[in-house]
């Protein structure tokens, strides 16, 4: 549905260069921490106070482009400025625990240090993107690069190691085998393979097989593993979540982890999960916390989850050939419908709450 045209009044011509003009003052900001922290800088005011000569020597920087970030980045309110007006070379900033946490501990559920990269990769192939308007096709995965594949597995990484035995435990069946075992696990859309990997630390008596489309993300995944010492119990292949070749029947649980909007053929995947299922299995999937209907203006959720469509996920959906228009903006009763079709009796929105995703199991027939 659309809002009541009685309820929605149009910006003036002066609202909207407004608010144009603080969109703009956001993008900068984005991409001035993107300078942040790829060149490191927040770690260097993590260690303590300094000045701008201070994070030119610690980061490898020119003094006078450390002193206008550092300024900038007080402007913004993401550093504190002591108040000293003589020499701004002597202007000492420190980094607050709030904004340290967010952009430097990589297991905190508030880290966000990857998501300014995954935007910047949006800039870098928008003449892509724009081609892709014109024509119908699309834009790879792999065009997009290190910040998108980046981007993902660092905002997820935390929640999947922190939360992922709370999402299977709303499967208890399934949780029982997994905790029991010996069990299987196939992890489709894995990405960089944080999921797997938290589901295999989560349960020891589980073997888990990720499968992801993009090489680079595959190779990371395996590399992830192996830091982990978890490489025995958790394999990777690079193929087609339709049709991975190394899957034998037999899965207690198939999950699709922020993938199953991404997928070409949704259907189609959701028909070899079922396939792919020992007797008693499921499959978990979380997607989008997308409205359940079209309502316009949306929220802030609503408006990301779109952003993200238009710039990302459509682009890369349909460069590989995509046999429906799903995007970013996956609804509940569309989802149901794809494992309706697969042949999956049962499709219901799980009790879990996520600021993000939402949760299904899917039962077969």
């Amino acid at each position: 549905m659309t809002t009541d045209a009685t309820t929605w009044t149009a910006p003036t011509a002066e609202e909207t260069a407004e608010r144009f003009i603080g969109n703009a003052a956001t993008m900068m900001e984005v991409l001035g921490t993107e300078l942040g922290v790829r060149l490191g800088l927040y770690r260097v005011l993590a260690e303590g106070a300094t000045d701008p000569r201070g994070l030119a020597e610690s980061a490898g920087i020119h003094p006078r482009y450390a002193r206008e970030w550092l300024e900038q980045q007080a402007v913004v309110g993401l550093v504190r400025a002591a108040d000293t007006d003589t020499d701004p070379y002597a202007r000492v900033f420190t980094l607050p625990d709030g904004p340290r946490e967010a952009l430097l501990d990589e297991d905190s559920p508030a880290y966000v240090a990857t998501l300014p990269g995954f935007i910047t990769s949006f800039v870098t192939v928008l003449p892509e993107v724009a081609e892709a308007f014109r024509s119908g096709g699309g834009v790879s995965y792999e065009t997009y690069g290190a910040g998108t594949r980046h981007g993902i597995a660092g905002v997820n990484r935390p929640g999947y190691l922190s939360q992922i035995t709370e999402w299977v435990a709303t499967l208890p069946d399934i949780h029982a085998r997994l905790t029991t075992g010996p069990a299987r696990v196939l992890d489709l859309g894995c990405g960089t393979g944080w999921s797997s990997i938290a589901i295999a630390e989560a349960f020891p008596a589980v073997s888990v097989h990720g499968v992801d489309l993009d090489a680079a993300s595959v190779d990371e995944a395996r590399a992830n593993a192996q830091r982990s010492g978890l490489s025995e119990r958790v394999t990777f292949e690079h193929a087609d979540a339709a049709a991975p070749e190394a899957a034998a029947p037999g899965y207690d649980l198939v999950c699709v982890f922020e993938a199953f909007h991404d997928m070409a053929d949704p259907v189609a995947v959701l028909r070899t999960a079922r396939s792919l299922l020992t007797d008693g299995g499921a499959v978990l999937i979380a997607d989008e916390r997308v409205a359940q209907h079209f309502t316009a203006p949306g929220d802030l959720l609503e408006r990301l989850n779109y952003g993200f469509s238009v710039l990302h996920c459509l682009p890369a959906t349909r460069a590989e050939g995509a046999t429906v228009e799903a995007g970013t903006v996956l609804r509940p009763d569309t989802l149901c419908a794809y494992a309706q079709q697969a042949g999956f009796a049962e499709c219901a929105e799980l009790p879990i709450e996520h600021d993000l995703w939402r949760f299904y199991r899917l039962d077969p027939a």
